[in-house]
């Protein structure tokens, strides 16, 4: 049998498990990244109290026996994080006598229990006040109103015709050293525009599959979610979205719209699904952009064996036959920049935040990308070779990274 079953635990508990495999030669002892199971949460009930003047509510729960770490009340289309000891939270920002659907989940780690459901109705105290108040206002809007629209007559219709559509942004090799100045005027003033204009990117897309209850365990993070279209999926006997599931996404190359694949930091519980993937997707290079502990916190789990000793993950048998450690890397080929002697760094930022969000995080990290190719071309104004190689640049820029950090921190 492949499953065993524990009975009487502790409610959001974490428990050490070891397991060693025998086979008819030796025994393979499973792999240190599977070392804890958190067991699932105890599920709360709570209930909603007014508050005078019906702008609030005060959301109340009875304390259940088990390990919390976390709280999330989901109201009025926002969730709120309270701390796992808190026994209630006051939700701001609500209109009296209207009723809102309230979700009530418990977290442990990366654990979460079932949403416990119910309506909360805020007090109505206010409303017959605020209706000839808001009589009079609308009046006084509908006035103003008829006086802008005569005063801009036909200016307000061409306004309204502007496209915002994404721009074209390919700038030549010729012309983007002048680009990168004028981007760097003003305090970098037309990075902070580009940027700006690449944050809606990808937002309207639909992550369904890792929102699922069965999936939110295997998220890192709760704000980097795969999009359904893009997103990878494990090979099953038959369509699953919770047994195929694995937060990564195809990304787009030079060459293919499915060049690489973009995937979070594995978990302990999925690194197993993390080989799978690996796997079955041919992978031949593993690039590893984190450490496994930055800030103090975990950002990606030791997927590799620390020895020479075979580690089984799941059904694969994985084996480090050997180890180089290097305090850098060098970038050496820059496929666009050769071909077309042009690149569009925009264009392929804009490109990757459809396929997956958060590409790019900081602006400092947007930045970086334009200097790398300026590094690149002061480089070949030194050389003759079409071929670009240089293995004494390094690139480093401590600002990127340290906002990188900081901004997966708040995550």
């Amino acid at each position: 049998s492949r499953n065993v079953s524990f009975t009487d635990l502790y409610p959001g508990a974490t428990y050490e498990i070891s397991l060693v495999y025998e086979t008819s030669s030796t025994n393979f002892t499973q792999c240190a990244s599977h070392p804890n199971v958190t067991t699932s949460p105890p599920s709360l009930r709570g209930r909603c109290e007014n508050v005078a003047s019906g702008y609030s509510a005060l959301i109340v729960w009875d304390k259940a026996e088990g390990v919390l770490t976390k709280i999330l009340v989901h109201m009025n289309g926002k969730n709120h994080t309270v701390d796992g000891k808190e026994d209630r939270f006051t939700i701001p920002g609500l209109q009296p006598a209207k009723t809102y659907p309230v979700a009530l989940i418990s977290m442990s780690g990366n654990r979460i229990s079932g949403p416990f459901d119910f309506i909360c109705a805020t007090d109505n105290r206010g409303v017959i006040a605020g209706s000839v108040v808001g009589v009079l206002l609308f009046a006084v809007l509908v006035c103003v109103a008829a006086f802008i629209l005569l005063k801009s007559g036909k200016k307000s219709i061409i306004a309204g015709s502007k496209k915002t559509g994404p721009k074209k942004t390919t700038i030549s090799v010729a012309t983007f050293p002048e680009h990168f100045m004028l981007l760097s005027a003003d305090e970098n003033r037309g990075f902070s525009e580009e940027y700006e204009s690449l944050e809606p990117v990808g937002k309207d897309q639909t992550h369904k599959a890792a929102s699922l209850p069965e999936n939110k365990s295997k998220n890192r993070f709760t704000n980097i979610l795969p999009y359904d279209w893009s997103r990878v999926k494990l090979i099953t006997p038959s369509p699953s979205d919770t047994l195929d599931y694995i937060n990564a996404n195809y990304m787009p190359g030079y060459n293919r719209n499915r060049e690489y694949i973009a995937s979070q930091g594995p978990l302990t519980a999925t690194v197993p699904d993390f080989w799978r993937m690996v796997w079955e997707q041919r992978v031949k290079g593993i690039v590893m952009v984190t450490n496994c502990v930055e800030s103090g916190r975990t950002k990606c789990d030791c997927y590799w064996p620390e020895d020479q000793k075979p580690c089984l993950h799941g059904d694969l048998l994985v084996t480090m036959s050997s180890e180089q450690k290097e305090p850098n890397w060098t970038l050496r080929n820059f496929r666009q920049l050769e071909k077309e002697r042009a690149v569009g760094i925009n264009d392929f930022v804009h490109r990757m935040r459809q396929h997956r969000s958060h590409m790019v995080q900081t602006e400092s990290q947007y930045i970086f990308l334009h200097q790398c190719i300026m590094d690149c071309l002061k480089q070949k104004e030194k050389k003759e070779e079409s071929d670009y190689e240089n293995s004494d640049l390094i690139y480093a820029n401590a600002t990127a990274l340290r906002e990188f950090h900081n901004h997966n921190t708040g995550a």
